[in-house]
């Protein structure tokens, strides 16, 4: 009985995700709020909570993180990230301060503590890729002169979470600075020795995991990348990051049948994990945070549309581009979601999850909104203010002077020529 009550649930479950990503892509936008909504639906203090099935969940939502992050991984080559790293890192840290530092900020004055604030940092800090590939690919933008800036910047982003997730574990777990270094050290040799792999092996990894045999090579890319994932996990450095580690080793052919064979799983166990992030928050503890939430997704909307407006003026792109890189970023989604449950799942702050559910949804909204319309809507202030500047500039009619003044002027200015 109680499998019965599993399979009905669980079915209900992927069903309903179904009929939702297929209502989001009929009005092309993203999924993810609609799967967040889905979680607070189904979980305790929801319209419908969930019994037998959320431990089932929960380990489909830890394989969606794993999955998010080796897809990610894959969609790179080494030596494109290291060429991103040598040329866009100025932009990388603008990116990280004019962002991560309202969400620290926010949460030191709600005195939730610095471990927290951290997590917040990170919370406001990264955009989403996904949401942000499919937004350009929506608008036809991806063979515009601003894309490769908004690119560097996401993958920027990415590789800043191979440094920033093992520091939050650490932070999490409760850990000592001697065990929080080591832990780091770890993190970082671990990436540079990918890295250095995949850039004078790859070839020959690629090789070893290749496969003529579809079925050959969906299982050895999985089994390969779960088992890193939880060996990472077990050193403290991240599952997510040891995914990651495994698509940036993988390149050409492999990488990209790969990529192809892993997508509907990797859909499919993003949206067990967004629903499994809702599933942990209450709906009635996210009324008390909105408004903060809101303030949080205003700032930092303006600080990422002012983030890539830097970004692609260094480039030297136009105003026009400008803009539409700045709009571009704004989207907030998986990654949010992925930092924040991380803290949920180690209870630092209870009020913490709400407020990334709450911000997350915000953003996913209103991002694809910035992409589309923050350039014109430049254009257009802009145009205002530069007629009213023109008419304030510009001389009223002429007053025909008196005869006195007539006469005070012309004596002036011949005393003037005489001199």
């Amino acid at each position: 009985m109680h499998s019965a009550v599993f399979l009905i649930e669980f079915g209900a479950i992927i069903l309903a995700l179904g009929l939702l990503g297929r209502f989001a892509g009929r009005f092309q936008f993203s999924p993810i709020p609609l799967y967040l909504l889905a979680g607070l639906a189904f979980g305790e203090g929801g319209l419908l909570p969930l019994g037998a099935s959320e431990e089932f969940v929960a380990i489909g939502a830890e394989i969606g993180v794993i999955l998010l992050l080796l897809m990610l991984g894959l969609e790179y080559t080494a030596s494109d990230l290291v060429s991103n790293l040598k040329t866009q890192y100025p932009a990388g840290l603008v990116d990280c301060t004019l962002n991560a530092l309202p969400g620290a900020i926010a949460a030191l004055l709600m005195g939730w503590g610095p471990v927290a604030a951290v997590v917040l940092a990170g919370v406001t800090w990264i955009s989403s890729s996904g949401v942000i590939a499919k937004v350009l690919g929506d608008l036809g933008r991806l063979g515009n002169r601003e894309t490769p800036v908004i690119l560097s910047i996401l993958v920027l982003e990415d590789l800043a979470m191979a440094v920033y997730l093992p520091i939050i574990t650490a932070l999490l777990a409760g850990v000592g600075w001697a065990a929080g270094s080591l832990t780091l050290a770890i993190a970082l040799g671990a990436a540079g020795l990918v890295l250095f792999l995949a850039v004078r092996f790859g070839r020959v990894i690629s090789r070893f995991v290749s496969s003529d045999d579809p079925e050959k090579l969906l299982l050895v890319v999985l089994g390969l990348t779960i088992l890193v994932a939880g060996i990472a996990q077990q050193l403290q450095v991240s599952a997510a990051v040891g995914a990651f580690l495994v698509g940036i080793a993988l390149s050409g052919e492999v990488a990209e049948g790969a990529h192809a064979l892993l997508a509907p799983l990797r859909d499919l166990f993003a949206a067990v994990f967004f629903v499994f992030f809702g599933l942990h928050t209450d709906p009635a503890s996210i009324p008390p945070v909105l408004l903060p939430a809101l303030a949080l997704a205003v700032v930092t909307a303006l600080t990422k549309i002012a983030t890539g407006y830097w970004a692609a003026r260094r480039a030297g792109i136009s105003v026009k581009g400008r803009w539409r890189a700045g709009g571009a970023l704004v989207a907030r989604g998986e990654f949010s979601i992925v930092i924040a449950g991380l803290a949920v799942a180690a209870g630092i702050e209870p009020s913490l999850g709400p407020l990334a559910t709450a911000y997350v949804l915000i953003l996913v909204i209103v991002g694809p909104l910035t992409a589309r319309y923050t350039q014109p809507m430049a254009g257009f202030v802009g145009g205002v203010l530069a007629r009213r500047g023109k008419n304030a500039a510009s001389p009223g009619p002429a007053r025909v002077p008196g005869p006195r003044e007539t006469v005070e002027s012309l004596d002036g200015q011949d005393a003037g020529e005489r001199s």
